[in-house]
């Protein structure tokens, strides 16, 4: 005796023509997984009365699923109460749905150029409703802002800040954008992104305002900020957060070298990085300065550059042998910046500031789900010691306690 679901899949098979019998049973196994699934969802099978039942079903919702043998039309069911969303359309990573979200904004807004029409039939879509849009956007902005506003909990002894820059509209206008973006490593040697800011420009004051609210939102017991030459970053470092600031040492190098002839830079590099290859802060502050003096009557413009950034770029010495590798540069963010630049250049030009920040904000949570379950970034000890300096002055009972 067949049953009704076998009479089905029959009738699919002999009505079907050579070319559609894949898609066609595709599309049957699909159905019934799904009626499977939302019987076990809501405790009883379909107009089936039972005392463990749940919820009920309210109908269904027609969706393309694209697969290898074409495009499936399946008919999701509705539920009452609660949602249903079948385990076989796995849902896409937070950072593809960002991107797709900001593609679909820029074509309802009619300002879509021939590279997003091509990337949004090349995802099988050819339009989208507003209404479909707001709905995709409002799910992945929760979850942004949720990662973007969470407290900051313990002491971030070392601090990295970078900025890179996108376009956007903006009343009519096409104007470049500040994305500055932060990352810090905790006592127990994990790296987390901490948050992000969107601004017209690197001025103190924008500085200022992020710093401040990263300090409102947890962060404390900073020594370190790690950082490029940014205008007004040190300013902003000293006042919010009274920390030292390390200038990225990679970009210092390019600064010096391009005050160098090409035949003489690889003399110059190699002189100058003697001075981070010493063992103690006053054994490399001494290098730096000579380096400086036999380069002036040469080099001279790269020699003053090394007297005013001494101190930025040596900051790093005066930290454990065993860290300096990590905290001379920010290569650290540089990846991080590369990648966010890889999705951001498929966008080309965002249609508002809150795209960018959905986008943005997608990629570095992301990367920091990434990063919580690899391996620690600095060893535990050493940070433990470095954050909670033995106390000579504690009296013996207390330390007996």
């Amino acid at each position: 005796m067949t049953t009704p679901k076998m009479d089905q899949l029959q009738a699919a098979v002999q009505n079907a023509d050579d070319g559609d019998f894949l898609r066609e049973l595709i599309g049957f196994a699909a159905q019934r997984l799904m009626d499977l699934e939302v019987e076990a969802f809501t405790g009883a099978g379909y107009g089936e009365r039972s005392a463990e039942r749940q919820t009920c079903r309210n109908g269904y919702r027609d969706r393309q699923w694209q697969t290898r043998a074409g495009a499936v039309d399946l008919r999701v069911p509705k539920l009452r109460q609660g949602s249903y969303f079948p385990s076989f359309l796995e849902p896409r990573r937070a950072t593809e749905k960002a991107l797709v979200a900001v593609i679909q904004e820029a074509y309802v807004h009619g300002i879509s150029t021939r590279a997003v029409d091509d990337l949004v039939h090349a995802m099988g879509g050819t339009g989208v409703s507003k209404s479909e849009v707001s709905r995709l956007c409002k799910e992945i902005d929760e979850r942004v802002q949720a990662f973007l506003n969470r407290p900051l909990e313990g002491d971030w002894p070392f601090v990295w800040l970078d900025a890179t820059y996108v376009k956007a509209r903006r009343n009519q206008r096409i104007v470049s954008l500040a994305v500055i973006m932060a990352v810090g490593v905790n006592t127990d040697g994990r790296r987390e992104v901490l948050g992000m800011k969107i601004g017209l420009s690197e001025a103190e004051t924008f500085w200022t305002e992020f710093l401040r609210e990263l300090t409102g939102r947890g962060l404390r017991g900073v020594q370190l900020v790690v950082a490029d030459e940014h205008q007004g970053l040190k300013g902003a470092v000293e006042k919010v957060l009274g920390a030292t600031t390390q200038r990225c040492r990679v970009r210092f190098m390019r600064n010096v070298l391009a005050r160098v002839p090409k035949a003489q830079k690889s003399m110059v590099s190699a002189m100058v990085k003697t001075a981070f290859t010493q063992e103690t802060p006053e054994d490399a502050y001494q290098q730096w300065r000579e380096v400086a003096d036999r380069l002036r009557p040469q080099f001279d413009k790269a020699a003053e550059l090394m007297d005013a950034a001494e101190h930025d770029v040596l900051a790093f010495m005066q930290f454990p042998k065993e860290l300096r590798t990590k905290l001379h540069s920010t290569n650290t963010l540089e990846r991080l910046n590369k990648e966010v630049k890889r999705r951001t250049n498929v966008v080309g030009i965002f249609p508002n500031e809150e795209a960018v920040e959905r986008l943005v904000g997608a990629v570095l949570l992301e990367q920091h789900e990434d990063w919580a379950v690899t391996r620690r970034y600095m060893p535990v000890e050493t940070l433990q010691a470095l954050c909670q300096p033995e106390d000579t002055n504690t009296p013996p009972a207390l330390a007996a306690e």
